[in-house]
């Protein structure tokens, strides 16, 4: 594992791009590839590209829209080598984010995933906290110091608690990810439906504390616009339910109750009420979330 691939699917904002593609080129690190699959038609965009001249550096238009998750996995479809990150396209490397993940895979070359350190920024590129944020760090992400892994029902279970990891941010082994698709029929819970397949199946997960990567949190996001608007509270809905079921025909009843329960998702969806109410838009998904009918 001598080269983390660094998947960029993208569409939308071409300066937040342009931001995530310069975090890669000033790694410390020279041992990364960065493939970027533009989902768009921007005309600017393929020359900025030829500008780089960087042989590292491979950029790929798709013919047609393909939309947001059927990019994702066009670009699993397209990853080469042993080990790769899908970036989000406005998030931001650290300049050790690759030397911090080979220097990991070289201590753990059978894990399934690595989840390093993430400093949470606003749209303005700044620091930031949120509710969100603060309660994946203080309530759901496990303690411990340094450097802890992960497997099995209790990794199942910590998950189902509070997704507390940061999809973007993770780093894969192309082996066990092999074969696994995005979901099409979910908008905003495709990254935690494609871990609980992983970890089922399980995959291990090695959790780093050294910060290395700078998570965009914004409003403009798709998971934020159906938080206000409730989808994304149905859609989460049917997938506890169903992932209970799957987990109990899997021999993991700890974890199935607490898929069931959902709780941090229901308390998500409490804290939507009051601006749903101001609002009066998605009040009946967001209710029927939080008292246990979706």
């Amino acid at each position: 594992m001598n080269t983390i691939q660094i998947m960029m699917p993208f569409y939308g904002d071409v300066a937040l791009m342009q931001e995530a593609v310069r975090s890669v080129l000033e790694q410390d690190d020279p041992r990364w590839q960065l493939t970027v699959v533009d989902d768009g038609d921007d005309p600017a965009v393929p020359p900025w590209f030829e500008a780089l001249d960087d042989d590292r550096v491979r950029y790929l238009r798709n013919p047609r829209n393909l939309g947001l998750t059927e990019n994702f996995n066009r670009c699993l479809e397209l990853v080469e080598h042993e080990v790769f990150t899908l970036m989000g396209c406005d998030d931001r490397l650290l300049p050790n984010y690759v030397a911090t993940m080979l220097d990991i895979w070289a201590d753990h070359p059978k894990a399934g995933m690595v989840q390093p350190g993430v400093r949470v920024i606003g749209s303005d590129g700044r620091p930031t906290k949120t509710l969100v944020d603060e309660a994946k760090r203080r309530l759901y992400a496990p303690k411990f110091d340094g450097r802890l892994e992960m497997s099995g029902e209790d990794l199942a279970v910590s998950l189902l608690r509070g997704d507390w990891l940061y999809f973007p941010s993770l780093c894969w082994r192309t082996e066990v990810v092999h074969g696994v698709r995005f979901r099409e029929e979910l908008r905003v819970i495709q990254d935690l439906a494609l871990l609980m397949e992983l970890v089922t199946r399980e995959a291990t997960l090695v959790v780093d504390q050294t910060v290395t990567f700078e998570y965009r949190r914004h409003n403009a996001s798709e998971s934020s616009s159906t938080a206000f608007d409730g989808s994304r509270f149905t859609e989460a809905g049917t997938f506890f339910v169903d992932v209970a079921r799957q987990l109990d025909a899997h021999g993991w009843p700890r974890a199935a109750r607490v898929a069931r329960l959902h709780l941090s998702s229901r308390l998500f969806a409490l804290t939507m009420l009051p601006q749903a109410l101001r609002q009066r838009a998605g009040i009946g998904p967001l209710a029927r979330h939080v008292f246990g009918r979706g």
